[in-house]
């Protein structure tokens, strides 16, 4: 086993911005859940919008954006600590434009755009303007391998013809525009297949079918996941997000600083449910002397392991950042699929556990538990399914144990 390099020391000014945070979160955020919770996103659009100016006026805007774009400029581990404060809010995200799928179609606009294309679409996104969403995942392909993509994307002339049907495009209801990873050269090697598009959302090509119903749930027209027909839909040439043939490398380019923004966005869910956990079994009541939960051995053992769970995948997910920051993406590739599946297992035992400790109560929508158990379910499945990432982080493991490389 290879030795571990870290030095990820938060700074007294990064205290006082994560402090910052779960101030403005705890007084002006966290009474608007209820609503959220009720209400389509539309109805709340003019309070958010209030909410998103402070954010502004605080200086607290874009974590993830250089300074160029209006943003923080934090590196990847200060973001993570920002996205982990967050989290414990369904609107954080939101609130101070880092929310998925935005934060990841501006990182690739950014990094691959044209300077036309950085004008229209990526100014406006990353000034939380407009929004955004991201058409990859397709009904009869396994959406944990994008190289068996089979929707299209022909050129004729000096414009490209789009057909294909994608679904979970997360947040397409309300999109300007998507980007959208198509079939360019079928004959092509795996990696060099696809490419990425730019496509606005009024384009009569572009047809939104409906939003997903999850669990139960429509989903409101921000926190959706769409249906979507590309059918015969032409832009212009101009709209080829990098080079053709490269969108498996753009998407790779998305992925890892992705999944640390998920990741500790999942510790901030950890975090909230396991102090509501705490605070039932203190307050909970369940013998006529007045012993409550919290004087259960088995309760004071699930406590103690959950702790001890939660501690060590917030290391692994830093650390993971820190090897990004330092030494890039690929180098720290094992490290971003082992956090992957881990965080994503924790925090599902997490809200588990709490919603067992709040019994009855967990599972009516009178708290925020039954809302998590639901939405974040997902976490095991998108971005790669567990059984993707165990499958080729072990594979890999065992071959460079073979080369005698580890």
């Amino acid at each position: 086993m290879p030795l571990f390099r870290m030095d990820f020391t938060i700074s007294e000014k990064m205290q006082m911005t994560l402090d910052l945070i779960r101030t403005f979160l705890a007084k002006e955020v966290d009474p608007l859940e209820q609503t959220f919770f009720r209400k389509p996103f539309r109805e709340l659009l003019p309070e958010l919008g209030l909410l998103r100016a402070k954010v502004k006026q605080m200086g607290l805007w874009g974590p993830q954006l250089p300074e160029e774009l209006g943003g923080m400029g934090l590196s990847l581990v200060e973001h993570g600590l920002v996205s982990e404060a967050l989290g414990r809010s369904p609107l954080g995200h939101y609130l101070f434009g880092c929310q998925a799928p935005d934060a990841g179609n501006i990182e690739i606009l950014h990094m691959f755009g044209t300077e036309e294309q950085k004008e229209r679409y990526l100014k406006p996104l990353a000034a939380g303007e407009i929004r955004s969403c991201f058409a990859m995942t397709e009904v009869n392909t396994a959406g944990s391998n994008p190289t068996l993509l089979e929707s299209t994307a022909v050129k004729d002339g000096d414009e490209y013809v789009l057909n294909g049907h994608k679904w979970y495009t997360t947040g397409a209801d309300g999109a300007s525009f998507s980007i959208a990873m198509m079939v360019t050269n079928p004959k092509a090697s795996p990696a060099l297949r696809a490419s990425m598009f730019i496509v606005p959302t009024d384009n009569p090509g572009f047809q939104l079918m409906r939003n997903i119903q999850i669990m139960g749930e429509s989903g409101s027209d921000y926190f959706s996941h769409g249906e979507v027909m590309f059918q015969s839909c032409r832009i212009p040439k101009e709209n080829l997000l990098g080079r053709e043939g490269h969108g498996f490398r753009i998407a790779q380019e998305r992925l890892g600083p992705g999944r640390i923004h998920h990741c500790m966005r999942w510790l901030g869910i950890c975090g909230r449910a396991f102090d509501m956990l705490c605070e039932r079994a203190n307050e909970r009541v369940i013998t006529l002397d007045g012993r409550t939960l919290a004087d259960n051995d088995a309760i004071q053992h699930k406590v103690a392991e959950l702790y001890a769970e939660i501690q060590q995948a917030r290391l692994s997910v830093l650390h993971a950042a820190w090897m990004i920051d330092n030494d890039g993406a690929t180098k720290a590739r094992d490290h971003i699929a082992a956090i992957k599946f881990s965080v994503a297992g924790t925090m599902q035992r997490v809200i588990d556990a709490a919603l067992q400790i709040h019994g009855g109560l967990g599972m009516s929508d009178d708290t925020i538990l039954a809302y998590l158990y639901r939405h974040e379910r997902g976490a095991r499945i998108y971005d790669g399914a567990d059984e993707v990432h165990k499958s080729s982080l072990g594979k890999r493991i065992l071959k460079d144990y073979a080369k005698g490389k580890r």
